[in-house]
């Protein structure tokens, strides 16, 4: 299933963040957790997804991925606190 999405992935909680976009939410992280795609994330471990928006078109989706990636580590955390304050990992929802 094709839908633009803009996800954060981590090591652990409160530990090394990444910001991602993708058309295959689904895909793209079993991608990070499989170690498919090499690179920070898979170098950092970040393969717990712990925060994912979903949007009807790419362009929305990649302009809202380069607003958060410009923010600050205490705004990112606080926007993953906000929606999954123990930090689950949310892959397991999404199947």
């Amino acid at each position: 299933m094709k839908q633009p999405a803009i996800y954060l992935l981590a090591s652990e909680r409160n530990g090394t963040l990444y910001a991602g976009v993708t058309s295959n939410l689904i895909q793209r992280v079993w991608e990070h957790r499989s170690g498919a795609t090499p690179g920070f994330a898979t170098q950092y471990r970040c393969n717990r997804l712990v925060y994912f928006e979903l949007f009807e078109d790419m362009n929305t989706a990649i302009t809202r991925e380069k607003q958060i990636k410009s923010w600050s580590r205490k705004r990112k955390l606080a926007l993953i606190e906000a929606v999954n304050p123990r930090w689950f990992d949310l892959y397991d929802d999404l199947l």
